[in-house]
């Protein structure tokens, strides 16, 4: 399965990235939440902070593109085959940078994804 890093996961359950953990995890995806905040979605952790990820093969973005220049060099480093850009996190510099390492580029709706088997 494609491991998937979720940055910008959020605990407040009107919020598309929590929405995208829990379709996630209801398609059997494992998921890794990396957000700014402590809590928890369907009993995962949300982690502060840059941990290592071993065979990551997603990262699906839910971050503006100003939140996202801190993890730049981090996206870069965990060398996923995926980042998936959500509506309102499209970032010409990031996608260029992505390309420029070999990283596939969607800009897309995980949700929308996932629910049409296209993840």
């Amino acid at each position: 399965m494609k491991k998937t890093l979720v940055l910008g996961a959020s605990p407040n359950p009107t919020r598309f990235s929590y929405k995208a953990v829990k379709s996630l995890v209801r398609h059997g995806y494992e998921a890794v939440l990396i957000g700014n905040r402590k809590g928890q979605i369907s009993w995962q952790d949300i982690i502060i902070g840059t941990p290592e990820i071993a065979d990551l093969h997603t990262v699906t973005i839910y971050l503006n593109p100003k939140n996202q220049k801190e993890y730049y060099e981090y996206i870069i480093s965990l060398k996923p085959q995926r980042l998936i850009f959500n509506p309102g996190s499209e970032n010409q510099e990031l996608i260029q940078l992505a390309m420029e390492n070999g990283i596939e580029v969607c800009v897309a709706c995980t949700l929308i994804m996932l629910n049409s088997n296209n993840y």
